[in-house]
């Protein structure tokens, strides 16, 4: 594969920025899999330990304020929040969006009792084992700890199943420039012999705007693709 010029890279920022600042909206919460939406849009699924910021970095991804509940209890939400991104606001009533996202259950809450995890890996492995749509997941991993071993738990699982995953760097302003060169380092290292990882690892500021418009452009090839 030729590597995209300077000039193809913008376009296709631009591209995303557009699709993303289209019409996004909550679809609906699946608790268990008979809740799960119809599979008749590519899906893009977000992953991350409950304290790692993920519904942050889906409002910034999304330009919206409250998109995705933030909470300050680690752990609360047990379900598989389905959003549907329209990618134009002309879309014909009743078409299927150009895709959805999901916003998938934080895990590795310390508190979390035993049956709350079990019920969490059976969710999110049917999931993973049984949506022909899902076309990505980005794993999202806290720049100032870098891989744990829950996170490669999730890794293992998304090999298992054969699912493409990419992982995302999260609060990368919360760190020195060289130490979040060495944490991504260490990480393209720890992924490079998995199976289902894309090789390129995309830090990100959900406070700072840092990597967002890269990271828009990487959900709209993972749907490309």
């Amino acid at each position: 594969m030729t590597e995209m010029t300077e000039d193809e890279k913008a376009a296709e920022i631009e591209t995303a920025r557009r699709i993303f600042a289209g019409p996004i909206g909550f679809l609906l919460s699946a608790p268990q899999l008979k809740h799960l939406p119809p599979p008749v849009s590519p899906e893009v699924a977000f992953a991350g330990r409950s304290n790692v910021g993920k519904s942050s970095l889906i409002n910034a991804l999304c330009g919206r304020n409250s998109l995705a509940r933030t909470s300050n209890t680690p752990g609360r939400t047990q379900e598989l929040n389905f959003f549907d991104v329209a990618g134009s606001a002309n879309l014909p009533e009743g078409a299927a969006p150009l895709f959805r996202f999901v916003d998938m259950p934080g895990y590795g809450y310390a508190k979390a009792p035993k049956d709350l995890v079990k019920q969490w890996r059976v969710l999110i492995n049917d999931y993973l084992r049984g949506r022909a749509v899902l076309k990505r997941v980005l794993v999202l991993i806290d720049s100032r700890h870098g891989l744990k071993e829950v996170d490669t738990d999730l890794l293992t699982m998304l090999d298992d199943a054969a699912v493409s995953y990419r992982i995302v760097l999260t609060k990368a302003d919360k760190v020195k420039a060289s130490e979040l060169a060495e944490v991504a380092a260490k990480t393209a290292d720890a992924i490079r012999k998995r199976p289902a990882a894309h090789p390129e690892i995309i830090a990100t500021s959900s406070e700072k705007g840092m990597g967002i418009p890269e990271l828009r452009a990487a959900v709209i090839e993972a749907i490309s693709s």
